[in-house]
């Protein structure tokens, strides 16, 4: 039996790790899942023990701090959960022979206009990391933390994650239709949504071929968040019109890459693994949470 600890279990990533695992077979996994309260991973000698206690094979961590703008302001907080904790788990996980798998992000990239000219189809995995905000240099932090432990490990980047559990862009959008007729959207940033569900299978995959390093996934397609936006209340046949507007009307704490599309080239070469158009992930997740 293979044991996997989860931390974050009670996040939008977290849950649909906990879904997709009550479909396998009881003798193959043994899913331990931790939600932020019950584990703290920023606590170093809490996290040695329940590693010591449980002995897993696999560290899925999905806890992280992700509130963009308020990052700005709990910076430590931020750093604390983000890069100090992520630094901890994975000096646990080279000491112990644990593999970890860790999750990280778009924002890592400075996400200017020139790299979109640069990089039609998106950053690629080895592009150097720029980010131009202390949510995405936290993640960064991160993500070095591990690639210095020598951890046996993943690190998954995604982008505008959504999916049928907890909050993100999806149901904000709906929960407004029901109360607005017309919304501003952002349409000078660019990117693609990254759907849990596709994320989970696509990483399992990648657990069960062994595969180490840094992958990018994300779905097919590129739009801006008015894109989204139009899309979303199109299929869920919500009669709102987008005002399409920049981000110059739309201040926010922390600043947000204008492209942020992440190269897939990589992740399509694993076999077994298939993206699809933002669209189609879209049109699964409304009819989940219909």
């Amino acid at each position: 039996m293979h044991k996997i600890l989860l931390s974050g279990a009670s996040g939008q990533l977290g849950r649909q790790w906990q879904q997709f695992f009550k479909g396998k077979k009881e003798y193959e996994w043994d899913i331990i899942p931790y939600t932020s309260s019950q584990l703290d991973i920023t606590r170093f000698e809490e996290v040695r023990r329940t590693i010591s206690e449980h002995q897993p094979d696999l560290i899925i961590n999905a806890a992280a701090y992700t509130k963009v703008d308020q990052a700005e302001v709990e910076r430590e907080k931020a750093r604390r959960v983000n890069a100090a904790a992520v630094k901890n788990l994975a000096e646990l996980c080279s000491k112990f022979a644990i593999r970890l798998i860790h999750f990280s992000t778009d924002y890592v990239f400075a996400g200017t206009k020139q790299d979109r000219e640069r990089f039609p189809e998106g950053y690629p995995e080895d592009h150097r990391a720029d980010p131009v905000n202390w949510y995405g240099q936290t993640k960064w932090e991160g993500e070095q933390a591990i690639r210095r432990s020598g951890c046996p490990h993943l690190i998954i980047r995604a982008s505008w994650l959504c999916g049928a559990y907890g909050d993100n862009f999806v149901r904000t959008m709906l929960q407004l239709a029901e109360s607005h007729d017309e919304l501003d959207v952002v349409d000078d940033q660019v990117g693609s949504p990254t759907f849990t569900e596709a994320l989970v299978q696509h990483t399992y995959k990648l657990i069960e071929q062994s595969r180490e390093g840094t992958y990018h996934q994300t779905s097919r397609g590129k739009i801006s968040w008015a894109d989204f936006a139009e899309g979303i209340f199109n299929m869920a046949g919500r009669r709102v019109r987008v005002n399409r507007i920049p981000s110059a009307d739309f201040p926010t704490k922390a600043k947000r890459p204008f492209y942020s599309k992440l190269s897939t080239k990589k992740i399509e070469k694993v076999e077994g693994i298939q993206l699809e158009d933002w669209k189609a992930g879209l049109r699964r997740l409304l009819k989940q949470i219909a």
